[in-house]
């Protein structure tokens, strides 16, 4: 079998999910990663995975692991002054001769409104937000480095990302849940293994092309909250109506969007079945995982 060797921009929640299940099918897979944290690089090195400090200037050793990729996975935001890892080694990238495949982790957040409609990924992308446009810019410009190296590239558009740690009997927990209800308003989802599952699929197959990355079910984000409590046997949060509530202007802007996010294209092109077809599905999991079962 041919030697893997991958490199992930950001080995955080959904870069760790994927290297997990890049490892799990090929066990000799060589893995590296990136972190801003010494800290967490000390934790990536302890996992087995080759860590590298990456804050805007590649070092030598990074430079060598992308130029030794086969596999490149990018999960790092761009910001107002653009993509960093664009901006710190396309021109590494672009000489890396044994590049096979490139995956881009995006957001679902690009398309516009659709009055809570079903969408695919034919729906007109709209940035909504400074953050929208700079990753449809980062999009058009990771396309343009594929291109120019004639290496696939796999932009997969996630939705919003859940997993253990990261859910909601964490904020119910914390106490930190809300139940804001919007009338009509639904999100998408997906579990983080979903994410590491199809992204390990996608670079082994060399998958080409504008994903979208949700679970089959969109649903409006206090009945999320309610079946949380439900499953702790705690009472949710009492009901805070959107139009009168106190959001940061962050969580205000993701009610913009309101749209129910279709997920064929990529169960098409690798057969893939959701391993938490729903937050019902996901939740429940997380809470056995926490019991042992």
């Amino acid at each position: 079998m041919e030697q893997l060797n991958v490199l992930v921009f950001g080995a955080g929640f959904s870069g760790l999910a994927a290297i997990e299940a890049i490892r799990w099918r090929n066990p000799t897979a060589r893995v590296a990663g990136t972190t801003r944290d010494p800290a967490k690089a000390a934790r990536l090195d302890a996992l087995g995975i080759a860590a590298h400090l990456f804050d805007g200037a590649p070092d030598p050793a990074l430079e060598d692991a992308i130029l030794g990729a086969t596999h490149i996975l990018v999960s790092i935001a761009p910001g107002a002054g653009g993509d960093p890892v664009l901006d710190a080694a396309s021109g590494i990238v672009e000489r890396a001769k044994d590049l096979q495949w490139i995956g881009y982790y995006s957001t679902i957040g690009v398309y516009g409104d659709a009055g809570g409609d079903w969408i695919d990924e034919s729906f007109p992308t709209r940035a909504l937000n400074a953050r929208i446009d700079w990753r449809l810019k980062a999009e058009a410009q990771w396309q343009a480095l594929a291109q120019s190296r004639g290496v696939p590239l796999a932009i997969l558009r996630l939705a919003g990302i859940y997993g253990p740690g990261r859910s909601a009997f964490d904020k119910l927990r914390a106490g930190t849940a809300r139940r804001i209800v919007k009338p009509g308003q639904v999100f998408n989802r997906i579990h983080n293994a979903d994410i590491g599952e199809i992204t390990a699929l996608a670079a082994a197959r060399g998958l080409e092309g504008i994903f979208n990355i949700a679970d089959d079910e969109p649903a409006p984000p206090q009945d999320v909250v309610c079946h949380a409590a439900a499953l702790l046997g705690i009472d949710p949060p009492p009901e805070t109506d959107f139009d009168t509530a106190d959001l940061p202007p962050l969580v205000r802007s993701f009610y913009a969007g309101n749209r129910r996010v279709a997920n064929g294209k990529i169960k098409a092109a690798l057969g893939y079945a959701m391993g938490h077809p729903t937050y019902r599905d996901g939740l429940a999991a997380i809470l056995a995982a926490e019991s042992g079962r």
